[in-house]
């Protein structure tokens, strides 16, 4: 890649980015369920990329390339959330376990196991266990719904302009989702890990853990959704 000056014509700009597009969309679709086409990510991404080169400031301090991925990606989020694929009814039933785990921690000062959960919505464990599945692939996106988007912990505070509140703000939520990740259960710790730092699939977590692709799913569900509850005060809903 090279530096972009503010003169270079549209189309060479997506000429030269155009795999990085098509990088970042790859992947977010190993993250998505299968109604999310590579073609409309790709799409998206691209017009992310023209307004990163509308956009971009050198004096900022980003490279164009960190520039540009940041807002590659926000396109292609915001274009998956306009679309609200996940229906009202995962919504409700993410925001009844959250509150049935809030409850019963609060209560027990300890974390809510599953069987817990599934008793204090009057189900069984394996009802339970098919409301996390079903909640699973809007959970892909959970930070965003406790109050952190990525690109807000990367690269934002250089590109956007942020006022020292709104930098304090950022920090001090970092610094309480660490808490709280750390403080998850061992399973739901590792998986987070294994998902979002060593970039493994649900397949390959599930293999490293003796469990099956499914069972992963729910622990990934369980513990986005154990993070919503334990971060109340930061959300933005």
């Amino acid at each position: 890649m090279y530096p972009v000056s503010a003169s270079e014509p549209e189309s060479k700009i997506v000429q030269q980015h155009a795999q990085l597009v098509k990088r970042i969309a790859q992947h977010l679709l190993g993250r998505l369920p299968a109604c999310v086409q590579l073609e409309d990510l790709i799409q998206a991404g691209m017009i992310g990329l023209l307004e990163a080169a509308k956009n971009y400031n050198v004096n900022k301090g980003a490279s164009f390339e960190t520039y540009a991925s940041i807002r590659i990606r926000g396109s292609m989020l915001d274009e998956i959330r306009k679309g609200d694929w996940a229906p009202r009814s995962v919504h409700r039933n993410t925001r009844r376990i959250a509150e049935a785990i809030r409850v019963i921690e609060n209560q027990t000062g300890r974390d809510a196991r599953d069987q817990d959960v599934a008793q204090n919505l009057n189900l069984t464990l394996e009802e339970y266990h098919q409301l996390l599945q079903e909640t699973n692939g809007c959970r892909m996106f959970a930070y965003q719904d406790v109050g952190l988007e990525e690109d807000l912990v990367s690269e934002s505070s250089m590109i956007s302009g942020l006022t020292p509140l709104d930098k304090l703000q950022q920090d001090d939520f970092k610094r309480s989702l660490t808490k709280c990740i750390e403080s998850l259960p061992e399973r739901e710790r590792m998986v987070l890990a294994l998902y979002y730092d060593e970039e493994l699939n649900l397949r390959e977590v599930g293999e490293i853990l003796g469990v099956s692709e499914s069972r992963v799913s729910q622990i990934h569900s369980q513990a986005m959704v154990r993070l919503q509850s334990r971060l109340k005060e930061w959300s933005l809903t």
